[in-house]
């Protein structure tokens, strides 16, 4: 189930009792307070970066951008043709965790089918 992001406070239940009270249990918790939603920091990004080689095919390329980076057929090809002109590109950009597990995912795939494929992880 997603969350929606709100900026609206959120109700957080503070509970306290007097030591000597012994009346019912309900009645010992009495005290309810609004507090602000904490502000969480973005997790830094990484970019996945596929560096170009003389033996890799360009097919097999293109078909790791549409597996492993969702991009489309055209998009996956003009990455492709940088990575070839420009000796790399940038696959995507994601978390950490993202980033190196599509890292192995493709450099898995490409040892698997013998070619030398390169990727490395750079923090944005």
């Amino acid at each position: 189930m997603k969350r929606e992001k709100s900026n609206e406070p959120y109700f957080n239940t503070v509970l306290s009792s007097e030591e000597n009270d012994n009346e019912n249990f309900d009645k010992n918790f009495s005290s309810l307070t609004l507090q602000e939603k904490p502000k969480l920091k973005k997790p830094p990004l990484y970019k996945v970066i596929m560096l170009n080689d003389d033996y890799t095919p360009m097919e097999f390329v293109v078909e790791m951008l549409q597996t492993y980076f969702s991009k489309s057929q055209e998009q996956a090809t003009e990455i492709m043709l940088h990575i070839h002109q420009k000796g790399l590109g940038i696959c995507g950009l994601y978390t950490f965790e993202i980033a190196e597990s599509k890292a192995a995912q493709v450099l898995d795939k490409a040892r698997k089918n013998q070619h030398p494929l390169q990727i490395k992880l750079e923090k944005e």
